[in-house]
């Protein structure tokens, strides 16, 4: 039996014209292929958005069972009317939820991670439907509750389940014609990447590029799954996601992308002494705030230092609450989420010499300042100003040759 698992996001699902265009796809898939399909799928446009909002007016604790059962009901209605149309069409089909395969998952309600899939089930329904609409974004607890694997989280359940039955692709479709060197409503030339690299999307996508999830991405890099991310607009191909000795051409940069989620946070007046980075970082970890850049100055006299680092923008009121209640000792704190991370990623940059150099020469004829630094074998990020972020990506994109 060959089987293709296919993932729709919910701007293609947004309405009922763009499912009727996912169902003209499905059609031609089946007709000139002959393959049964496992289709993936998210909430239509905006509805998860709503569904976070009125559980919120009630109860701002998003770690709750109740929680993903409100949210889940999103993936529920757009496969159950995509179900609809396509057997309409006379293309036998059914919907079906995480916790009827069941994709089991762990217990950490709205960021759950999968433990299993029951791929038997779903090739027993291939005896009697072409199409199982799968409800993305879930799956179900050993203690029988309903659980979500976190914003974006369909991308994850399409791999999985790909893993699952064995087969070693998986197409992701969106509203984009695949992964672009930039933001291509940002950076006008950007130009459609053929293949890239699972360390390089892993990379641009925990950076802020949205076309892909990090889980699935993680996912896919484990198992050797390939990724065709593709538009649900255009039938034409996209990008592969594949190994990177699979990759021929290896450009020295092969993205640039931008993350305005991030608030930094400085400490002034620190004792310089062993130990304290460790302490502050500590009482952040057990506040479950993950911290990212990280740069640290010590005063002439080497008595004090001061500490800058980020956080996720959510948890920036957060952070300076438990640094200010700590017993920490320091003079002053500062806190400013007006800024932007902008990053340039390949797996180039492994054997080339001056790509740091080009870039920080790059935003310095920009008049750009760079507030903090950090690196990878293939990643360089800066934390500049917010209204900067424009002007850096285009003449990032310009000076690494990524432009059309």
């Amino acid at each position: 039996m060959s089987i293709n698992v296919m993932k729709f996001g919910g701007t293609s699902v947004a309405n009922i014209s763009r499912i009727r265009n996912i169902v003209k796809i499905i059609e031609e898939k089946i007709y000139s292929t002959g393959e049964k399909i496992v289709l993936v799928v998210s909430a239509m446009s905006g509805v998860t958005n709503k569904l976070v909002l009125e559980y919120k007016k009630l109860n701002t604790n998003i770690s709750t069972p109740e929680y993903d059962v409100i949210l889940s009901t999103g993936e529920q209605h757009s496969s159950a009317l995509i179900s609809t149309m396509l057997n309409e069409k006379k293309i036998s089909s059914r919907s079906i939820l995480g916790w009827q395969i069941p994709i089991i998952t762990d217990n950490n309600h709205s960021q759950a991670r999968i433990l299993s899939i029951n791929s038997k089930l779903i090739k027993s329904y291939f005896k009697k439907y072409k199409v199982l609409v799968v409800a993305g974004f879930q799956g179900v607890s050993h203690e029988n509750r309903i659980t979500t694997l976190g914003r974006g989280g369909s991308d994850t359940s399409a791999v999985a389940i790909a893993y699952s039955l064995g087969l070693k692709s998986c197409e992701i479709y969106s509203d984009v014609d695949g992964i672009f060197t930039s933001d291509p409503r940002v950076v006008k030339n950007a130009n459609k990447i053929d293949s890239i690299t699972y360390e390089e999307i892993l990379e641009l996508a925990s950076l802020g590029s949205k076309v892909l999830h990090p889980r699935s991405v993680e996912l896919a890099m484990k198992y050797g799954i390939k990724i065709h991310v593709r538009s649900s607009f255009k039938r034409k191909l996209g990008t592969m996601v594949v190994k990177e000795e699979n990759k021929i051409e290896k450009e020295v940069v092969t993205g640039i992308t931008s993350s305005e989620n991030e608030a930094k946070i400085t400490l002034k007046g620190i004792p310089d002494k062993p130990g304290i980075a460790a302490e502050i970082f500590g009482a952040l970890a057990r506040a479950n705030i993950n911290v990212d850049m990280i740069v640290q100055n010590i005063t002439d006299d080497g008595k004090f230092a001061s500490l800058t680092f980020t956080v996720p923008i959510d948890d920036q009121n957060k952070a300076v609450k438990e640094l200010r209640k700590s017993k920490i000792k320091f003079k002053k704190i500062h806190s400013n989420d007006n800024i932007c991370k902008i990053s340039i990623v390949g797996v180039g940059m492994k054997s080339n010499v001056g790509v740091a150099q080009k870039m920080f020469e790059t935003l310095a004829k920009k008049n750009i300042n760079i507030q903090v630094i950090s690196t990878s074998e293939i990643k360089i990020s800066v934390l500049i100003d917010l209204p900067k972020k424009k002007m850096a990506l285009n003449a990032l994109h310009i000076a690494y040759g990524l432009k059309k």
